[in-house]
């Protein structure tokens, strides 16, 4: 079996799980971040789950002084001018690992949702539209889609149909709504069907969202698929 290929947390909502949620968090966080969030959807026991979440690497942020900290990828430039393919591509491999690990463990990439925060959501975006095989979904909060200038070239023919859930806050000082709206006209122009939420909070997540991230889950990963 592939080993893990990052320190990571694992919770599973009840035994024999029959589909696992990777969830990738933010800038300066790590895997603990978006732990508490797993009692709070209250899943049914008869529809078991695994949460992964990573911590990811530390690397120099250039926006902050070069300081060393988790990130998925290096920030050059808040205005997005500058992107560290390096980093983005470094951080979708290892995404890659921890579904491969999945599936040797018996969970197919059909029951494998992909989901992130702020960055996280860049490299959950960026790695689900390209991989190779069908996904049961993508979650991507607080965030945007990274390159998109080469997703047109690069998207998986097999993930064309994911079901997308985006959520944003109406007034997030590190990545404005305007830019999330974006990135989901950019995945619009390329066919894909966003279910896109908005609520009055920064850059954050709130009671509703979660809610309506529990109903999105349950609905692309069914019990009885």
């Amino acid at each position: 079996m592939t080993d893990a290929p990052l320190q990571h947390i694992e919770i599973e909502t009840a035994p024999e799980p029959t589909g696992s949620i990777i969830w990738l968090h933010g800038l300066g966080a790590d895997g603990h971040d978006f732990e508490p969030i797993v009692p709070e959807l209250r899943l049914p026991a008869d529809q078991p789950l695994r949460f992964i979440f990573p911590h990811a690497p530390e690397r120099p942020v250039t926006i902050n002084g070069g300081m060393r900290m988790r990130a998925w990828y290096d920030i050059v430039a808040l205005d997005g001018s500058q992107q560290d393919m390096d980093g983005i591509e470094d951080s979708s491999r290892l995404l890659r690992e921890f579904v491969a690990r999945e599936i040797e463990r018996g969970i197919p990439a059909s029951r494998i949702v992909l989901a992130g925060f702020s960055q996280g959501g860049a490299i959950a975006l960026h790695t689900a539209l390209r991989y190779p095989e069908r996904l049961a979904g993508l979650m991507a909060l607080s965030t945007y889609l990274p390159v998109a200038d080469r997703l047109g070239d690069e998207r998986s023919e097999a993930n064309r149909e994911l079901p997308i859930f985006m959520a944003h806050g109406s007034y997030d000082p590190m990545i404005p709504v305007g830019v999330a709206e974006y990135s989901r006209d950019q995945l619009a122009y390329f066919g894909y069907a966003v279910q896109w939420q908005t609520y009055p909070m920064q850059h954050a997540v709130c009671p509703e969202e979660i809610a309506a991230i529990r109903d999105w889950l349950l609905e692309v990963l069914p019990k009885n698929a």
